[in-house]
């Protein structure tokens, strides 16, 4: 749980910048992608990551305001990037500017449940994590290169001159 304003900050500039990095290797012939028939696609993945940082952020207090309505689940690769850079960055100004450290202990209605602000944030970012990897199988169904996040990927090792880790 963050318990520092610049923990979380510093943090999420690294998963902001994580999360727009996998976006930016979608195509939009790929959002279609499905593991199964009934399963999420790569495009409702992706819009899900973008469209959750209004519905968990919006309940603490901060009104970072809601997805563009134009732009809501677009086939459309550019738009999500756009849209998702859009309110990632209005999280870490509002952030920055209207909590302190002491705001991360205020608890707040988290579906159904009281959760301090810090834990709100943690699984904000833990989110993000989860729905990336989910959109990494997704990216080599579809044929796509996966970038490397926490890691060199597959595709990354030989870049750096190394045989790819099994």
């Amino acid at each position: 749980m963050f318990r520092l304003i610049s923990d979380f900050k510093e943090e999420w500039e690294y998963e902001k910048d994580a999360t727009l990095k996998v976006f930016k290797f979608l195509t939009d012939d790929s959002l279609t992608q499905r593991v199964t028939p009934d399963g999420r696609s790569l495009g409702n993945l992706a819009w899900h990551i973008t469209l959750t940082l209004s519905e968990m952020i919006n309940p603490t207090g901060l009104e970072i305001g809601e997805c563009d309505a134009k732009l809501k689940n677009s086939p459309h690769v550019v738009d999500l990037i756009a849209e998702y850079e859009r309110l990632s960055g209005i999280i870490a100004r509002e952030i920055g500017q209207k909590w302190t450290d002491r705001s991360l202990t205020e608890e707040v209605n988290m579906y159904g449940e009281m959760w301090t602000k810090g834990k709100v944030l943690t699984s904000l970012v833990g989110h993000q994590a989860h729905h990336r990897a989910q959109m990494t199988v997704l990216m080599r169904q579809a044929g796509l290169k996966v970038p490397g996040v926490y890691g060199p990927s597959k595709e990354e090792w030989s870049a750096i001159g190394m045989k790819p880790q099994e």
